[in-house]
């Protein structure tokens, strides 16, 4: 139930119209409650289920962010405060960086234009934290082949390389949320939009979402980069990083690395926190 009573009506039949034709196979489904989608999705994969679906949860248990982080859904007295889902699919791609900054491309695209990326997978609102992105892969090679012969289309140029069982967790505050515990504060989608519930923030995101990552395993980030930077909340400001560098942020490059200028020169960064220095 939705605060207030409201039972809340899923868009799944919707979002399947919009999505089969270019994925065949596709699922939605919508469970009450569940530990974790992604979670879940990759459970299923290592099982040897690879089929291409959409998992929605209304609660979840042990929600998981970046570096094992702990993400603060809907409980039950709340349903609906929070929109988490997982697009678990299979992907063959020689080069996978930058796959959680389409994700996040695609994730504001479809929100609003007010929102901002933070380097590599938080959607942000005037420096809250509105949105995260995590993203696991998985290789059950008879699973996956199964599925490259079956209802997969063909990859297209970036499509070399073994292929994986992708598992894209998003997780987005739709109401009012606590900053209890967190380390950035958190913002919600309804500051923007006061009317909007979780059902239709799904509705807005999900198949943009799959054509998306079809897209980024055709083209790679390439694609995106410049809709990235356009986007880009890190740029121009001091950052730090978690190997103790620091330095001026000066957005990504054509692979998703964060380019920082430091005392030593640009420097490409891979794989760290990023942490922004308040202004001095």
């Amino acid at each position: 139930m939705k605060p207030g009573g409201r039972v809340l009506q899923w868009p799944a039949e919707a979002i399947w119209e919009a999505v089969a034709p270019t994925l065949p196979g596709f699922t939605v489904e919508v469970l009450p409650s569940i530990d974790s989608t992604n979670t879940e999705l990759m459970r299923r994969a290592r099982a040897g289920q690879a089929e291409p679906v959409l998992l929605v949860a209304e609660t979840q248990t042990a929600g998981r962010g970046r570096l094992g982080r702990a993400w603060q859904g809907a409980t039950p007295a709340d349903v609906g405060a929070t929109l988490t889902f997982s697009l678990g699919l299979p992907l063959q791609m020689a080069d996978w960086s930058g796959l959680s900054l389409a994700v996040g491309v695609s994730v504001v695209q479809s929100l609003h234009p007010d929102l901002q990326l933070k380097w590599p997978n938080d959607v942000w609102l005037h420096d809250r934290k509105l949105a995260g992105i995590l993203i696991e892969t998985a290789n059950n090679a008879p699973a996956l082949a199964t599925a490259a012969a079956g209802t997969l289309g063909q990859p297209g140029g970036a499509g070399i390389g073994p292929m994986r069982y992708a598992v894209i967790g998003v997780g987005i505050n739709i109401g009012p949320r606590t900053a209890t515990g967190l380390a950035t504060p958190p913002a919600w989608l309804q500051e923007l939009e006061p009317g909007i519930d979780a059902p239709a923030a799904l509705l807005r995101v999900a198949a943009p979402l799959v054509q998306a990552v079809q897209r980024f395993e055709a083209q790679g980030f390439a694609a995106f980069q410049a809709a990235f930077l356009q986007r880009d909340a890190l740029a121009g400001r001091s950052v730090s990083l978690s190997d103790g560098t620091q330095g001026l942020a000066q957005g990504v490059d054509g692979s998703g690395a964060l380019l920082v200028h430091t005392s030593a020169g640009l420097t490409r960064v891979s794989s760290a926190e990023v942490s922004v220095r308040p202004s001095t």
